[in-house]
């Protein structure tokens, strides 16, 4: 035991702030089991007692400091070749730190190329090493641990920290409190402490359960694709901890998005996936050369079902006695990072709490997200950036998401050289100044320790963090993929490079921690555990077969009641215009709010914009809360909404939902960035993992809703069949030919039609106010229940404003959606309609328009309308096809029926259509078409002849001399 007289020749003044934070805890662990501390430690407690404390230990600090500074003061005065030196050292210091990691040694295979460490060497700036040994160390590097003298010892040291397993790259961290408090990380030691004997046998037996997995599936089930994690075992370690760490800082959930390489290992042992469930879809997949290299045949039977390693999980664990962490892995399609917009959605929605009127109060710490990506991916497909942009945005930061790229140099045969122009594959998160460290994933520890920095950061900043794990794959894309075809050299290197368990399990036999014996123990009993339950999946298999799930749609239920009581809707309108005392505003759109003060009075008309603003507050009023997002949806495209309004004076803000009294949830609206993928994305993320909220995202443009086609593919049409992922996502999007060209005419609409099977979701293109008022709360009331559904609306944009859109109040409080609305005025001599005309959307509210018009006409009285009878189809699928049958039958001498569009021939509704009417139409009645013939752009790019296009759709509809032509014009055949 020390004595007072040794105290200066303890090793303990060497420690100060963290490292001797971390010494003391070592020393109270030593206090509770002495075995349980490494033993360099315990033979240091042994001999010097407990370490001194942090007062004594900051007066060491202090001492050394001023002494140096002291002994040299003369000097730097008297000799400024002396003075140039210190500062050439403080600049290869602040190199060290800066470019440090292209020194790094984290390339198992080493397959980097060489880059330029020339900043890095003392030569560079003429510095020889008695040079540096004559500069105290506190010069260069104010925080230098006491046991560093001089600039020599300094450098050394930095360039150790600096330059092994760990890569750190905190340079374009513009923030320098960030920076500083990364760098003391680094250098402090913390980032490289060693694990408690506990702590590296645990991670021992975890990576040999992580190897034992993959290996025994590549013998159990030869052949088979797995997409092995073999080359970055490490992932599954790195993750435990990430759940240890932040369950441990009161994440209640933590949300995983990944690839499918390395998928199974996480389901299995991260996820707590029983080995039994998987063996099991290995033992019923179909032939292994029917599935495409990233599968689509459903083994995994839940509806249609999808491949396994595509499938998500969830998890709960206890940290402590009172915290129950739900861990959950988002289901993925073979689009790689397009998942990670999801899990960001998920993340937000778990934070959110959304009791309470005005915006959800988020709590960052309540949830987090965990992203794994694949090193080709992260810098090839742009939604990674989208993603990554959320970092800071008001509606969609979520305090920090962890990335980890699994770096295996590689992305199916393309190597790294060919799939991006940057050095690192993370070099993309630079621009979002997010931290990134490199590690090789063959150092277990400097892993470890990677993930610890990572979730402190997060905790302290409540910003991302990215590890870049530098790793390789050991077999091909797939198992049954050769890569020697393409990396001959690659993997023949490789085949000589040891796993990863082989060289930690050197690393603690040398250490004394581990034996032969004890190895050979944990790998039988492994392998015992893994074989028994492939046993028990065989013997399972003898009794029956697995059948699959009823893939048939399910009925919905009988129509909701969607009408609020006239008062109700009078007390709530009058509440929405009125504005905070002080607050002012715009003149402009004040006297355009207020003309909607008598709007619900008899004679009166609510119009779109109003009829939304009450269907919204409606729906908050019963307890629903929404979150509204977009390009410019505070305001709207078209100017129509105006939901949070500005004061020109102070510049202050004001939405009248969240001040409404009958309010009773939350309502968020943000404005999005300019992406449409990661932003539907997060939006149905947060859908799903919230589905008590409506969700809506509008496109500024429908055919904006084009840069999201992966999201509307993968996961809004095929969710539920796929991974029964229910969603009531309401997609807006602005539809109406008015001669604004290619690019903002359609919405696609013929895109959703072909998506739509197995009651996936609802298709509807309204004519009228209360129509869409009562869609949206009927989307609202069937919110997490069984009969959610995403709603696409092809929304209006001149309609907006139309008076024949416009609503009676009526119609909100006695009214209900109809699937089919019929022209007034028409039908009334049903014996005398010849021809039905079926249509949807804006060309309806044409025809009205030009029905009216003929009402005034020079042949007003003579005209005569009796042969002829229009129905609106508002909602396009689920098809209405009983109301459709009883317009149809009312007609008896029906002629023809008519389905008019203003689309092209092979866009728009028609294709979808014209089976269905041909199954309903009278034998004797023929199906024809009037639209425009089939094109490759959706619309012309010149107003007049979009004019004349128009015009004549309208006059071969409403002109009774076409009943008898079939002429290919009016077919639009080509």
């Amino acid at each position: 035991m020390k004595t007072e007289h040794d105290i200066s020749q303890s090793p303990w003044h060497f420690y100060y702030g963290p490292n001797l934070g971390y010494i003391q805890e070592v020393y109270e662990q030593y206090l509770k089991n002495p075995d349980d501390v490494d033993s360099s430690y315990k033979e240091l407690f042994q001999r010097w007692g407990p370490p001194s404390s942090p007062a004594s230990a900051s007066a060491v600090q202090a001492s050394s400091v001023t002494n140096g500074a002291a002994a040299v003061q003369t000097t730097i005065s008297a000799d400024p070749a002396f003075l140039k030196k210190v500062v050439d050292a403080g600049k290869l210091v602040r190199n060290i730190r800066t470019y440090g990691h292209l020194a790094a040694q984290n390339d198992p295979l080493g397959l980097s190329n060489s880059t330029d460490t020339s900043l890095l060497k003392p030569e560079t700036f003429q510095l020889t090493r008695e040079d540096l040994k004559a500069i105290p160390a506190s010069l260069i590097w104010e925080e230098a641990p006491e046991s560093i003298q001089n600039g020599w010892d300094a450098l050394q040291k930095l360039q150790e920290t600096y330059t092994q397993s760990l890569g750190f790259e905190f340079g374009h961290i513009h923030e320098e409190n960030e920076r500083i408090w990364l760098n003391r990380q680094a250098e402090s030691g913390m980032a490289a402490k060693p694990l408690s004997v506990t702590e590296r046998t645990a991670l021992l037996n975890r990576l040999i359960e992580v190897e034992q997995f993959e290996t025994f599936l590549q013998r159990a089930f030869l052949g088979q694709k797995r997409f092995s994690i073999e080359g970055n075992d490490m992932l599954v370690p790195m993750l435990d901890e990430i759940v240890r760490e932040l369950a441990h800082d009161g994440a209640r959930h933590i949300l995983m998005g990944m690839a499918h390489r390395g998928r199974l290992n996480v389901l299995t042992h991260v996820l707590g996936k029983p080995y039994g469930t998987i063996f099991s879809e290995f033992h019923h997949a179909p032939n292994k050369d029917l599935i495409p290299s990233e599968g689509s045949i459903g083994i995994s039977f839940g509806w249609t079902g999808d491949v396994k390693y595509h499938l998500g999980a969830h998890r709960s664990v206890k940290a402590g006695e009172t915290v129950e962490t739900r861990i959950s892995l988002a289901n993925n399609p073979s689009h790689l990072e397009y998942v990670n917009p999801v899990v960001e959605g998920f993340t937000r929605a778990a934070q959110d709490d959304r009791s309470k009127p005005g915006y959800p109060v988020p709590d960052f710490g309540a949830a987090a997200a965990v992203l794994i990506h694949g090193d080709a991916a992260f810098a090839g497909e742009g939604i990674v950036a989208e993603s990554l942009n959320f970092k800071k945005l008001q509606g969609y930061e979520n305090g920090g998401t962890i990335h980890i790229i699994v770096n295996n140099r590689i992305g199916f045969t393309t190597e790294s050289s060919d799939s991006r122009s940057t050095h690192y594959a993370s070099d993309l998160a630079k621009g979002y100044e997010i931290p990134i460290v490199h590690v090789s994933a063959d150092d277990p520890e400097a892993c470890i320790a990677a993930v610890r920095m990572a979730c402190e950061y997060r905790h302290k900043f409540h910003k991302d963090f990215l590890i870049d794990m530098i790793g390789y794959r050991r077999y091909g894309h797939n198992e049954t993929d050769d890569p020697e075809t393409t990396q001959p050299l690659l993997y023949q290197k490789q085949r000589n490079h040891p796993r990863v368990v082989s060289i930690y399990e050197n690393v603690l036999k040398s250490k004394g921690l581990i034996t032969d014996e004890k190895l050979e123990e944990t790998k039988q009993a492994g392998l015992s555990r893994l074989q028994a339950e492939l046993d028990l999946v065989k013997d399972n298999e003898k009794q029956g077969k697995i059948g699959r799930m009823d893939t048939s749609a399910r009925l919905r239920s009988k129509e909701i009641n969607t009408a609020v009581p006239h008062d109700k809707l009078r007390s709530i309108n009058a509440n929405l215009l009125k504005w905070p005392e002080g607050f002012t505003v715009y003149g402009k759109l004040e006297r355009i709010l207020m003309r909607r003060s008598d709007a619900l009075d008899e004679g009166g008309k609510v119009d779109w914009g109003q009829a939304e603003t009450l269907a919204f507050a409606t729906i908050l009023a019963d307890g629903k809360p929404i979150r509204l997002s977009g390009q410019d949806s505070e305001r709207a495209t078209f100017a129509h909404r105006n939901l949070v309004l500005h004061d020109p004076v102070t510049g202050a803000t004001h939405c009248p939902l969240h001040t409404l009294p009958e309010a009773r949830a939350s309502f968020a609206v943000y404005n999005s960035p300019l992406s449409e993928a990661a932003v539907l994305g997060f939006d149905y993320g947060y859908n799903v993992h919230s589905p008590e909220t409506l969700v809506i995202w509008e496109a500024q443009y429908g055919d904006f809703a084009n840069a999201a086609q992966v999201i509307i593919d993968q996961f809004l049409s095929a969710g539920r069949v796929k991974w029964s992922q229910n969603s009531s996502l309401v997609m807006l999007l602005p539809h109406g030919y008015e001669g604004q060209g290619p690019e903002h005419s359609s919405a696609r609409l013929e895109r959703f039609l072909s998506l739509a099977a197995e009651d996936n979701w609802t298709v509807a293109n309204l004519t009228s106010a209360a129509q869409y008022f009562h869609l949206l709360r009927r989307q609202a009331a069937i919110t997490n229940t069984e009969e959610a559904r995403p709603l696409i609306v092809m929304a209006p944009k001149s309609l907006i404003r139309n008076s024949l859109v416009a609503s009676d109040s009526k119609a909100l409080s006695e009214g209900a959606f109809q699937p089919v609305l019929e022209q007034p005025g028409l039908g009334s001599s049903a014996r005398k309609v010849e021809r039905l005309i079926l249509c949807s959307g804006k060309i309806a509210i044409d025809l009205a328009t030009a029905l009216e018009a003929g009402k005034d006409g020079e042949n007003a009285e003579t005209k005569d309308w009796s042969w002829l009878h229009i129905a609106r189809v508002e909602q396009l699928y689920p098809f209405p096809k009983g109301d459709v049958e009883r317009i149809i039958a009312r007609f008896p001498n029906l002629k023809e029926i008519v389905w008019v569009q203003e689309e092209p021939q092979n866009m728009g509704a028609w294709n979808y259509i014209e089976p269905r009417i041909r199954a309903r139409a009278p034998r004797k009645s023929a199906v024809r078409y009037i639209g425009l013939p089939k094109r490759s752009s959706p619309a012309s790019g010149f107003q007049y002849i979009h004019n004349m296009e128009q015009q004549r759709i309208i006059s071969v509809a409403l002109n009774r001399g076409t009943l008898t032509v079939n002429a290919k014009e009016d077919n639009g055949d080509e």
